[in-house]
């Protein structure tokens, strides 16, 4: 694909989605490897979602490193499926060794570490894959869209639905006015989980194959406990976004790709009470978006923890695990699931509506998700979700909901130009973390 054309694919991209980009002699989201080119990925985190991100690497290109702090695993995915790769337990030091022989870095590691090993590989000009939600905080998701775009990489964050080519079709059924006037949208979760609202673990032995210190990174420092890894992490502050920021980037990426959710004035919590060192057992939060040239004012309510929409907005409707409700004033589209694909469009009485409403939609299809960070990589247009114009504010919009989870029953007032909390300044310390033990992007 040429350089020209390219271009003008992502422009349409662009325009459906409502994202407003600059384009200049070369594309910020474009790579410097040519079609043929085999690209060398490096893998920070080879366990849970990491097996098969890098797995996708494997398919893709060579993998030339690995990296995970339990050594077990990082043995496991050495032995079993890269004997090539040279392995390593703290990214910092691959990076040294094998900075100039890695074309691109999959991050997929607890939510804490994201955003320092992502920016090490941006400032290195690596093309990068973080898995959502990005990062840890909204300072961190602003740094490194900033940064990917100076740096020109591409980038993709790891919400995979973006590719999902029926979800893509339902954006633009909402945003050619299948629904009419959006008004409101509802999102809800079958998670956590894992626990939440728990106390903090006593200490116990760090085991033998955790590198405990490498673990914690940016973290403050504290007593490995049983309770902490390898998956119930996400429900602590220090180190997860709790639900919310598990699941959200997938289940509110549909109506963030036809409404373009980004930038609420407030954000309001109800939650079933938070110690401040472990997530609510359930919340209900509530964003507040202005008017933009292209909709008017939109409510947004997330639910999580056992919380459900009134049935009263779709009768008869049976809401179960996860899914979303997107209302206009001409019709409703309901999406069962975490991704925002098949779904249904009804009457505000419930009853079904057969076929799209008089509207014929119109998207750019996907190749699939991690296919569209490989062609970007190769020179091709940008991936959808690249950092710098998509899964950034994304990200963003869905960490401030933890903003308000800390200071529940407040209307948050947000100034998202200057990235900060008008009315709460308790709130400071979680829209942009102190950084511990020398680590910093």
């Amino acid at each position: 694909m040429s350089e020209q054309s390219s271009r003008r694919q992502f422009i349409k991209q662009a325009t459906f989605t409502g994202i407003g980009v600059v384009i200049s002699n070369r594309t910020w989201g474009q790579g410097n490897k040519t079609a043929n080119d085999r690209i060398n990925f490096a893998c920070i985190g080879v366990g849970g979602k990491g097996g098969s991100d890098s797995a996708d690497c494997g398919e893709h290109g060579n993998v030339v490193a690995i990296c995970d702090v339990n050594s077990d695993t990082l043995e496991a995915a050495g032995n079993k499926r890269f004997p090539n790769a040279k392995r390593y337990t703290d990214w910092r030091k691959m990076f040294d060794e094998m900075g100039s022989g890695i074309d691109a870095v999959t991050v997929s590691t607890p939510d804490h570490m994201h955003a320092v090993a992502t920016a090490a590989a941006l400032h290195l000009g690596k093309a990068c894959y973080t898995q959502k939600p990005l990062a840890h905080s909204v300072w961190e998701c602003r740094q490194l869209a900033d940064l990917a775009r100076s740096k020109k990489v591409a980038t993709q964050m790891g919400n995979q639905g973006t590719g999902d080519n029926s979800m893509r079709r339902n954006a633009a059924l909402v945003r050619q006015g299948a629904l009419g006037k959006v008004t409101e949208v509802h999102v809800w979760t079958n998670r956590p989980i894992w626990p939440q609202g728990m106390e903090i673990p006593a200490p116990s032995p760090v085991p033998a194959n955790v590198d405990w210190d490498l673990w914690l990174g940016p973290a403050e420092k504290r007593p490995y406990g049983d309770g902490y890894m390898p998956f119930k992490w996400r429900g602590w502050w220090d180190f997860g976004t709790g639900a919310l920021g598990d699941m959200a980037c997938h289940t509110v990426n549909l109506p963030y790709m036809a409404l373009s959710l980004r930038d609420p004035i407030s954000v309001y919590s109800e939650t079933t009470g938070t110690n401040k060192a472990s997530y609510p057992k359930a919340s209900q939060i509530t964003f507040q978006f202005p008017a933009t040239k292209t909709r008017g004012p939109i409510k947004f309510v997330w639910y999580d923890g056992g919380k459900l929409p009134s049935q009263d907005l779709l009768p008869g409707a049976s809401y179960k695990d996860s899914g979303s409700l997107i209302i206009g004033d001409k019709a409703l589209l309901y999406t069962p699931g975490d991704y925002g694909g098949g779904g249904k469009l009804f009457e505000h009485s419930g009853k079904p509506i057969e076929g799209d409403n008089g509207v014929v939609p119109k998207f750019p299809e996907s190749p699939g998700h991690f296919e569209e960070w490989v062609r970007a990589i190769k020179g091709g247009e940008p991936a959808m979700s690249n950092f710098p114009e998509y899964s950034g504010k994304l990200a963003e919009t869905i960490l401030l909901g933890n903003m308000a989870v800390w200071s529940p029953n407040k209307v948050i007032q947000w100034d998202a130009h200057a990235m900060k909390a008008k009315n709460a300044p308790e709130v400071a310390h979680i829209v942009k973390p102190d950084l511990k033990n020398g680590y910093s992007l």
